[in-house]
């Protein structure tokens, strides 16, 4: 099992360490609605070191990327951050990632559950360009800083030029004196920033940032809430929401596709899925009471299977059992009345629009 640089300040306060796509990883500290509401209200630190993170440079680096991904790299900016799909020649989804434009290059962010899967795509389809891919990865740490006092809490730790990065934003700067990439993204639904640095200076980065929000009542969170956030959120995860089998626009992320840009992979069959109005749609539902929908559970209308559930929970902050799943396009208008079968009993659900929750600008 791999270590994250921070492997043993986790073991060594509190964190209870699983087994995430071959990390030793830190679910909880505390509990995981305490957790989630302190990034909620205040601020939270997450270890996201497992994050796969890709290096590209040459003199091609961009062309490789415009081929690998759907988004469009050649428009990025210096400094720019953008969503987008790697997709294979079916359309489906290999990987949802991010890209990073760099003066002198380029750097993709992707699962840790397919960072080997995206290098072994990567190395078939690099041949004809003159680029290099380093896996950084494991040199590196990777830190998370999220909530409504992230912001207050960054101007303790870097630069006055690293202060103000819009958002999905990024640049090359410090942090607590060490040299890091500070970034203006987040998988919380929250504001927030991140850090990448290397991975010899991770436990004073850390301790830094822990003595930097302490006023605000900072607390180190893990896998758990990190994953209730996101789904209050609306953000899909890859493995629940996103696989080989489902295209962008029937996962509903048609905006991190741009189809008039660069002729990446997949893009004819990725073409056809945006005009099938037959596809399944990716929808929130509410639930009645307590119990909660997982992963696989059936979704039906009028007594017969219209979907399926992808992710679910109750929600710590709007105090409701919630869920994602794909429904037919029929039953996928918001108001509609569903049932979820949850173990032979029939829930009844309603269609609402995502995102569950929605921070406050």
């Amino acid at each position: 099992m791999l270590l994250t640089p921070l492997h043993h300040w986790h073991e060594t306060h509190g964190g209870r360490m699983v087994d995430f796509a071959g990390w030793s990883m830190p679910v909880q500290y505390s509990t995981i609605v305490e957790e989630h509401n302190a990034v909620r209200n205040g601020v939270g630190l997450f270890d996201i070191s497992h994050m796969g993170r890709l290096r590209f440079s040459g003199p091609q680096a961009c062309d490789l990327l415009d081929r690998l991904v759907t988004n469009d790299v050649a428009g990025l900016a210096v400094g720019d951050v953008r969503y987008a799909l790697c997709t294979n020649e079916q359309g489906g989804i290999l990987d949802d990632v991010l890209v990073y434009r760099f003066p002198n290059d380029y750097l993709m962010v992707c699962n840790a559950s397919n960072r080997d899967k995206l290098l072994s795509w990567i190395g078939f389809h690099s041949g004809d360009f003159t680029a290099d891919v380093e896996d950084k990865t494991v040199p590196q740490v990777m830190i998370a800083v999220q909530g409504p006092q992230a912001t207050n809490t960054r101007t303790l730790l870097v630069p006055a030029e690293a202060l103000e990065p819009g958002y999905f934003q990024a640049m090359r700067s410090t942090c607590c004196g060490e040299p890091a990439i500070i970034s203006r993204t987040g998988y919380t639904g929250e504001d927030g920033f991140e850090v990448i640095a290397s991975a010899d200076r991770a436990d004073h980065l850390w301790d830094q940032i822990l003595r930097a929000g302490e006023s605000a009542g900072i607390i180190s969170a893990g896998l758990g809430c990190r994953d209730t956030l996101r789904l209050e959120a609306g953000m899909p995860l890859y493995g629940h929401e996103l696989d080989e089998s489902i295209d962008p626009y029937t996962a509903g992320l048609g905006f991190g596709v741009k189809l008039n840009a660069a002729d990446f992979i997949g893009k004819d069959a990725v073409t056809q899925s945006r005009e099938n109005s037959n596809r399944k749609k990716r929808v929130g539902l509410e639930l009645e009471g307590k119990r909660i929908a997982r992963q696989g559970a059936v979704i039906e209308f009028d007594g017969q299977p219209c979907g399926g559930v992808t992710s679910g929970t109750f929600s710590p902050t709007l105090q409701k059992t919630i869920a994602m799943g794909y429904v037919a396009p029929e039953q996928a208008q918001v108001g509609t009345t569903l049932q979820v079968d949850i173990r032979g009993t029939k829930i009844p659900a309603v269609v609402v629009r995502l995102p569950f929750y929605k921070r406050t600008k």
